[in-house]
């Protein structure tokens, strides 16, 4: 892996990224992504251990998902301000000072507080993928963002399941500071492989957040892309959010079990590459629609063959994460090529989207399985990429052929 000694400034870079930092790159968003997702799945050990009631253990995952939407709006537009490796660097040091003293947490005022943290300092990842966009050549920008996008996928998807394994075997504090060494490692070759890029934007900072507004009154395949991904997220967590409670009280399946249908779910993961050639070939337009249809396809075994088990179960989990990360490549791609010094604003945007689609989905997640069960919760995740289907092909699709 060679590393780049260079400035890149804020104009696109012309240099391909070599293999291996775009490896680099890919595991280094799974790593830091999974940091939001190692608690929920674990939140009634912790509370138990610093005695916590329920409602106030259920504040944990909240608090990591509110830190996590300050740090879109605060913190990753400053990408487009100030110095991108040293901004990512020292989030990232608040993220792992916050996981270790997590680790050894005794009180739940400091845990909940050090939870907001956690998500707050784990916009890193969203300061990384601007950063990649800019340093890739316009021609494999998307299959490049794709590839990286793919390792993040994969952390969100199988931080649960590790951390389900690590906390029954090794107790839940192993997790934290698991997390904790990881990150570690993770920013120390970051800090050495990644080059330096300082934006030529300047402004106040109350300046660079105003602009957030500007950008997105008059960017509209900015807000189509955001409306879609934020439809299709939500789905996505509804799924994810529901399929354990469908797992374990309809077949009886382990924690471990579980974790292992995480896995299986995560070969979706593998669509993100496919999803950034098609848009770097121009073929933005058929991908989307690709991904809307397929993501509401996926349900079908649930509504039309209920009798599919647990391989339909399966069939869902694997189709919607192929869509999901396959519309997620393909609106970065094209909101990246929007305006290349604002980057991290867009992004900054782009991913709140898909912060409140995903919020909007666990929080109905157990209300639908105890109305209806799995139909209510199947047919419910269905209209959300029906929704995006109908404005991508009333509206999107226009200003996309625009776009291009």
């Amino acid at each position: 892996m060679s590393t780049p000694s260079r400035t890149i400034g804020s104009k696109p870079h012309s240099s391909p990224l070599s293999t291996g930092l775009v490896a680099l790159f890919a595991f280094s968003c799974g790593a830091i992504v999974a940091n939001l997702y190692y608690a929920q799945p674990i939140t009634l050990l912790i509370g138990s251990s610093l005695h916590m009631s329920g409602d106030t253990a259920s504040l944990i995952v909240s608090l990591t998902q509110i830190g996590y939407a300050l740090g879109l709006f605060f913190i990753v537009p400053l990408g487009d301000l100030l110095e991108n490796r040293k901004l990512m660097i020292t989030t990232a040091l608040v993220a792992i000072a916050s996981l270790a003293t997590a680790s050894f947490a005794h009180s739940a005022s400091v845990f909940l507080l050090l939870s907001l943290l956690i998500g707050f300092s784990s916009v890193a990842v969203q300061i990384l993928i601007p950063l990649a966009a800019h340093l890739a050549p316009d021609h494999s920008r998307g299959r490049i963002v794709g590839t990286i996008m793919s390792g993040l996928l994969l952390g969100v998807l199988l931080a649960r399941p590790l951390a389900s394994v690590i906390a029954d075997h090794f107790g839940w504090r192993v997790v934290f500071g698991s997390a904790a060494v990881l990150m570690a490692l993770v920013t120390a070759l970051l800090a050495l492989t990644i080059p330096r890029r300082q934006p030529q934007h300047r402004a106040t900072y109350v300046e660079l957040l105003g602009s957030l507004i500007a950008l997105t009154r008059t960017l509209p395949v900015l807000r189509d892309r955001a409306l879609y991904q934020g439809l299709m997220f939500a789905s996505f967590s509804l799924f994810w959010t529901a399929v354990p409670i469908e797992l374990t009280r309809q077949y009886g399946l382990s924690q471990s079990q579980i974790a292992l249908f995480a896995l299986v779910g995560a070969i979706g993961a593998t669509s993100a590459p496919v999803a950034g050639r098609l848009a770097d070939a121009g073929h933005a337009v058929r991908a989307t629609i690709v991904a809307l249809v397929t993501a509401a396809l996926s349900y079908l075994p649930a509504l039309v063959y209920p009798g599919s088990g647990l391989f339909g179960l399966v069939v869902t989990g694997i189709a919607l994460d192929f869509a999901v990360q396959m519309n997620m490549v393909v609106g970065q791609r094209e909101i990246y090529a929007l305006d290349p010094a604002s980057r991290n604003r867009l992004n900054a945007l782009y991913m709140t989207s898909i912060f409140v689609g995903g919020a909007l989905g666990s929080a109905l997640a157990s209300l639908l399985f105890e109305r209806g069960g799995w139909p209510l919760v199947a047919g419910v995740a269905l209209s959300f990429p029906l929704l995006a289907l109908a404005h991508f092909l009333a509206v999107g699709r226009s200003h996309a052929r625009v776009n291009r």
